[in-house]
C-alpha cells in the first residue's frame, strides 16, 4: 500500500517509524491500515462474536493500534454496540515462535 501510494520500497517497521515522527504518506498508510484491519476484524466478529480480539505478531508493538481498533471496527459491526475487547498478545510478536516450539516439544 505504501508503494502503490508513494513508489517508495520501505519495511513496515520504517512505515511505522515514519508515521510515528508525523510524516504524512506513512500516517496516511497507517490510517489505510488501521482501517482495513479494523473492516476486516469486523467480519469476524460478525461471524463469531468473539469474547475477545487478540492482536499477535510484529503489528501487536505498534503504539496506539490496539487502542485504535474499537473505533476502527465498531462502524463496520452488525449491532448497535460495540464491546469485544481487543487486545495485544501478551507475548507480542513471539507468541508464534512460543507456540512452534511447544507444538514441537509436546510432539
Amino acid at each position: 500500500d505504501f508503494f502503490r501510494c508513494t513508489g517508495q520500497t520501505l519495511t513496515g517497521e520504517a512505515i511505522v517509524a515514519r508515521a510515528q515522527a508525523g510524516d504524512a504518506e506513512a500516517v496516511a498508510a497507517m490510517t489505510r491500515y488501521r482501517d482495513r484491519l479494523g473492516r476486516g476484524i469486523a467480519q469476524v466478529v460478525n461471524i463469531l462474536d468473539p469474547d475477545v480480539i487478540v492482536l499477535g505478531g510484529g503489528l501487536s508493538r505498534v503504539e496506539g493500534l490496539v487502542a485504535a481498533l474499537p473505533g476502527a471496527i465498531a462502524p463496520h459491526v452488525f449491532s448497535d454496540r460495540f464491546d469485544t475487547p481487543v487486545r495485544a498478545s501478551r507475548h507480542g510478536d513471539a507468541s508464534g515462535v512460543r507456540g512452534a516450539a511447544w507444538l514441537w516439544g509436546a510432539g
